[in-house]
């Protein structure tokens, strides 16, 4: 398998990524391809290396990026706005295209976690999109992040979001705030903390308008759209941040072909490692075999 370090532009930012072409390519060859989308905070030397690895030992190319302001990608520092990284994914499907190495007609997106939700939204809108695989994310913003909240702990955020409305307006920028502030759940600190002694960059905080973007984005709102292209959802079943039932109601708003995958036993950050890893790429790589 080779690397190679690419560059792309998204909306007049430069971004940064690698491609990971099989060991078997041979030259004017063309491959399916599959755009990997990672989740929130993440950077591409993060987590997608061990699901690129094995895409391109399936024969596929693949494509791993820093979404804007985040790793070596241009772009303001922490601006982690849904539907801007949608635009990069659908950006990075524009540039695999233009690949030589790449069948342009045989292109997959997969996405993990924040980049669950932004796949099937970037898969809704661009149907150059064949195939997509979707693992442990959110189905609706509002209701992931209010779940847990009472009357008066939401009303506290909707002040939040609109006192940085009025900053942004006023003085041209927002508030940054840590990211694990916002969601202090105590897994993905450990897991992150686990990793930045390695990938000190991963280490960021987010503007505060993160919160707002959340709130109004809605993947299973335009989940239909992709049918009749291919859509696999994974969930674990022991996903506190990402319930595998959210998942599910998602799944069954989604038209055919399409396929709910639970793993079983294990929490959000389980897959990513061991059995759980494992299970949820092998998962992928069937999907993508039967329908890329």
């Amino acid at each position: 398998m080779k690397r190679e370090d690419v560059a792309f532009y998204s909306e007049g930012c430069r971004l940064a990524g690698h491609l990971y072409l099989p060991d078997d390519w041979k030259e004017e060859e063309r491959r399916p391809a599959v755009v990997l989308a990672h989740g929130l905070l993440g950077i591409r030397e993060f987590i997608l290396p061990a699901y690129a690895d094995r895409f391109a030992a399936q024969g596929w190319v693949a494509l791993t990026f820093d979404y804007r302001g985040f790793g070596s990608s241009e772009g303001q520092r922490g601006r982690l706005l849904a539907l801007e990284q949608v635009q990069d994914i659908r950006n990075a499907v524009t540039y695999v295209r233009t690949r030589s190495e790449v069948d342009a007609d045989r292109i997959g997106l997969w996405g993990t976690s924040y980049g669950c939700g932004l796949v099937i939204y970037s898969a809704a809108l661009d149907e150059r999109v064949k195939v997509v695989v979707a693992q442990i994310g959110i189905a609706d913003g509002l209701t992931s992040a209010t779940r847990a909240l009472n009357p008066q702990q939401v009303e506290a955020l909707r002040a939040g979001i609109e006192q940085d409305r009025k900053q942004r307006v006023l003085t041209g920028r927002g508030m940054y705030v840590e990211p694990f502030v916002i969601i202090p759940d105590p897994e993905m600190i450990a897991f992150f903390e686990r990793h930045f002694p390695a990938l000190p960059h991963l280490r960021t905080q987010i503007l505060f308008q993160y919160v707002e973007a959340h709130l109004e984005f809605s993947p299973i709102s335009v989940v239909d759209r992709i049918a009749p292209r291919a859509l696999l959802i994974i969930a674990a079943e022991r996903d506190v941040m990402c319930p595998a039932d959210e998942l599910k109601r998602m799944y069954d708003r989604a038209g055919d072909p399409k396929k709910f995958a639970l793993v079983e036993g294990v929490t959000h950050f389980e897959c990513y490692e061991g059995q759980g890893m494992e299970r949820t790429c092998g998962e992928a790589i069937e999907w993508y075999k039967a329908h890329l």
